[in-house]
C-alpha cells in the first residue's frame, strides 16, 4: 500500500512544531530560574542541601526538571504523533494538542516549587495513549 499524505497533515505538522517551541518556552524558564537561584554552568541542579534553604534554588531544580523530562518523552511523543497522523491526521493533531496543553500544565505546576502541583498536567497522557492508537492502527493499514 502506497504511503498517502493526507491534506489534514498540515495540522499534524502544526502541532508538532507547536510542542516544539514549547521545548524553547520550558528552556528559556530555566535560564530566567538559573539566574534568580544563581547557580553556574555547567550544573544541571542545586544540590539537595542548598535548594532546602533556598526556595529560588528549589524553583530552579523544579524548572529543570519540567523541562528535563519534557525532553525526555518528546522524541516518543513526536514519533507517535507523526506515524498515527499518516493514518488519522485529525485524531493525531488533537491528541497532540491534549498532549501540548497536559504539559503547559505540568511545567506551571512543577515551576511553582511543589512537585506535586506537576499532576495539573496528567491529562496529557490521554493525548499520548491516543497517539499509541493511532500509530498502532495506522501500522496495521500500511500492512495490510
Amino acid at each position: 500500500m502506497p504511503i498517502v499524505i493526507p491534506n489534514e497533515y498540515g495540522y499534524v505538522l502544526g502541532v508538532s512544531a507547536l510542542n516544539a517551541l514549547q521545548l524553547v518556552w520550558l528552556s528559556a524558564g530555566v535560564g530566567s530560574a538559573r539566574k534568580a537561584a544563581g547557580v553556574p554552568y555547567p550544573y544541571m541542579y542545586a544540590e539537595q542541601s542548598a535548594a532546602d534553604k533556598d526556595p529560588k534554588k528549589n524553583m530552579f531544580n523544579c524548572a529543570q526538571r519540567a523541562h528535563q523530562n519534557t525532553l525526555e518523552a518528546f522524541p516518543v511523543m513526536t514519533t507517535f504523533l507523526l506515524i498515527g497522523g499518516l493514518g488519522h491526521p485529525e485524531l493525531s493533531a488533537g491528541a497532540g494538542a491534549v498532549y501540548f496543553l497536559g504539559r503547559v500544565f505540568y511545567a506551571l505546576g512543577y515551576r511553582t516549587g511543589d512537585p506535586k502541583k506537576r499532576s495539573r498536567g496528567f491529562f496529557s497522557y490521554l493525548g499520548l495513549l491516543t497517539l499509541l492508537y493511532t500509530t498502532g492502527s495506522t501500522i496495521y493499514q500500511i500492512l495490510n
